[in-house]
């Protein structure tokens, strides 16, 4: 496969670009290899600079639901540009965001728009302590929350890919009052509360964990989690960043029937342009400034562009469907042949592309006789080369990464981009078609094979 244009630009982006790269995830460190360069994207299909075409597994990290270039949220961007790029004044889309979140989030009252879901995590743990007056969070280990301070402790993404859970240059003193656990684990959370009674303000977790490959919730964990904090007077806290909307219309805390204090949201609300948001109780909510002690702010929090695409996003993927009532869990059905890639039955198709491919690959690693773990939530998938279930970050790292390497490229060389990192999901957009994950499978059972 010809990478010559790519390998150029890399080589010019090593001069000016710490890594070459503008995030750590994006490097092929973990892989090996050198990252290509891409100019074009539309549907489930992504093109480089040298031509070549992929079907894309990694959907821009999780907000390209509908797939690249959806025509009506291209329009919204190109009609809201029109009208000015960013004012720093209140501007209607965000109004119509904010009601478009309370509306679907079973858990919102009220909402604060900001910019990324590093920001939003960060601003929701320090509402949690301005609302509870304490000081210390719980989270889990391999969950990623932004690259707050405070919360790089443990993380997963690429912090955990390159083997570097806790950054350099964040003081011990930062992070004493973050208490971390491994997922799943009941008794480690009883213990904590116990250890440190009437101190806790909050947990924070993703509700599927998606930075880690991808496992899921034990069945009964997150409404402990959810009694566990009642009990003890903190906060329940779902970083929804990459879940919210993209497992249900509600996200994970539709899809299992949690309602947390507070939703930390981003990546699909943007349409794929940078956004995040955080909401949840309106007690809670109205400590914020200027109603109340706890600060928070953002030159371009809101800005039009970004509520212009993620509103027309939100629209696709909940037209037609009625409002869901809190606490009620998703009845998500199959979805039929032909159905539309946007709309009332957007989950329904995401469903059954999901089912396939999971069904495919599990064919493909047992014909080929590869140990793997699929493990699959909706739209999110994950495969480790592990023969034992993954249910927290200790399982998953016990994948054979150098096996990962040899598939991941292997798969790239038959055009499919997975992203380059056992640590990381996979997602599925309306875009993706059947015929797309019957070519993805036929090329992962040819790649396991020569493994």
């Amino acid at each position: 496969m010809n990478r010559a244009k790519s390998d150029q630009l890399f080589a010019e982006a090593l001069k000016y670009i710490p890594g070459g790269v503008n995030s750590p995830v994006r490097a092929f460190r973990a892989v090996g290899g050198q990252p290509f360069f891409v100019n074009q994207a539309k549907g489930a299909r992504v093109r480089d600079v040298d031509g070549n075409e992929l079907i894309d597994y990694v959907c821009t990290w999780g907000p390209a639901i509908l797939g690249h270039a959806h025509p009506k949220i291209i329009s919204a961007v190109k009609a809201a540009a029109d009208q000015g790029t960013s004012f720093g004044i209140p501007n209607p889309f965000e109004v119509t965001m904010a009601k478009l979140i309370c509306e679907l989030v079973p858990s919102v009252q009220k909402v604060r728009l900001c910019n990324s879901g590093t920001e939003a995590c960060m601003s929701a743990i320090r509402l949690a302590r301005g609302f509870t007056k304490r000081d210390k969070i719980i989270k889990f280990d391999g969950c990623y929350h932004g690259h707050a301070d405070s919360l790089l402790v443990k993380a997963g993404s690429g912090a955990l890919t390159f083997g570097h859970p806790d950054s350099a240059g964040v003081p011990a003193a930062f992070t004493r009052h973050t208490i971390v656990l491994p997922f799943n684990d009941a008794d480690a959370v009883k213990a904590a509360f116990a250890a440190n009674k009437n101190d806790i303000a909050g947990i924070i977790v993703e509700p599927v964990p998606g930075n880690a490959g991808l496992y899921l919730p034990k069945p009964g964990y997150l409404e402990f989690l959810r009694e566990v904090t009642k009990a003890n007077g903190a906060l329940l806290i779902f970083d929804e960043v990459m879940t919210g909307f993209r497992l249900a219309p509600g996200g994970a805390q539709e899809r299992f029937g949690i309602k947390p204090d507070l939703t930390c949201l981003g990546k699909i609300i943007g349409g794929g342009l940078p956004v995040g948001a955080f909401g949840g109780r309106a007690d809670i909510m109205d400590l914020l400034a200027p109603l109340g002690p706890v600060y928070q702010a953002g030159t371009l929090s809101g800005n039009p562009l970004a509520m212009a695409a993620g509103i027309a996003a939100l629209e696709l993927l909940s037209e037609g469907r009625a409002p869901q009532a809190p606490g009620k869990k998703s009845e998500i059905k199959s979805g039929r042949r032909g159905t539309p890639p946007s709309g009332k039955d957007a989950y329904a198709r995401l469903e059954t592309l999901g089912r396939q491919l999971e069904a495919g690959m599990k064919d493909a690693a047992k014909s080929a006789d590869v140990s793997v773990t699929f493990n699959r939530c909706g739209s999110m998938f994950c495969a480790y080369f592990t023969g034992g279930p993954v249910w927290n970050v200790a399982d998953a790292m016990r994948s054979d990464r150098e096996r990962f390497k040899k598939y991941f490229h292997g798969m790239l060389a038959e055009g499919i981009y997975l992203a380059p990192s056992q640590f990381e999901a996979g997602f599925i957009s309306t875009a993706h078609s059947k015929t797309d994950i019957e070519k993805t499978v036929h090329a992962a059972a040819k790649v396991l094979r020569g493994l």
